[in-house]
């Protein structure tokens, strides 16, 4: 049985995310405050409650995503473990409750964002690099998906044209039960 505590927190980040090295690596530090909301029936409207304050951490990848993409007051979705991180000071035993990000995210909710995929290299981790290796091309983008958007005569959707098929179906499939 697993003991850790998983927790979905949408909010706004209350300071810009601060970037550091450590001996385990790279981790980005940033504060969220999410505010929950009740219906007061007096009033007849929704009023807020008192907002929630939540530091999060986040580790490689991530925490280079987060400390380049998100900026003071951006509303987030952020996925993770709550733990609790302890110190000594002297005022004695100190705690905290830190947030450790798996996901984060804008919330689509309040707006819209731009995705852009973080360029990996090819070769595995453990293999150094090729002497000879040419540097790496960018992925060929087709009108469909230029950023100043499709061209007049380019198909929109999921298929390139009604003719094309997501896949081929053979004939022993359509014998086969569905999994539900």
């Amino acid at each position: 049985m697993s003991k850790e505590t998983w927790m979905t927190v949408t909010g706004n980040v209350v300071n810009p995310p601060q970037k550091n090295r450590t001996a385990n690596g790279s981790v980005t530090n940033f504060r969220v405050a999410s505010t929950a909301q009740r219906f007061d029936r007096e009033a007849q409207r929704w009023v807020d409650k008192k907002p929630l304050f939540l530091d999060v951490e986040c580790w490689g990848d991530l925490g280079g995503n987060v400390s380049h993409t998100l900026t003071k007051g951006d509303p987030v979705i952020v996925f993770g473990e709550l733990y609790t991180d302890e110190w000594e000071s002297d005022q004695g035993r100190r705690s905290r409750i830190k947030l450790r990000a798996e996901a984060v995210g804008p919330d689509l909710t309040k707006g819209t964002a731009d995705f852009r995929r973080t360029q990996r290299s090819a070769a595995p981790a453990s293999e150094p690099p090729a002497a000879e290796a040419p540097p790496a091309e960018a992925p060929s983008v087709d009108d469909a998906e230029r950023e100043d958007g499709p061209a007049d005569d380019a198909p929109v959707g999921d298929y390139r044209s009604a003719e094309e098929e997501l896949y081929e179906v053979d004939s022993d499939d359509l014998l086969a039960p569905a999994l539900h």
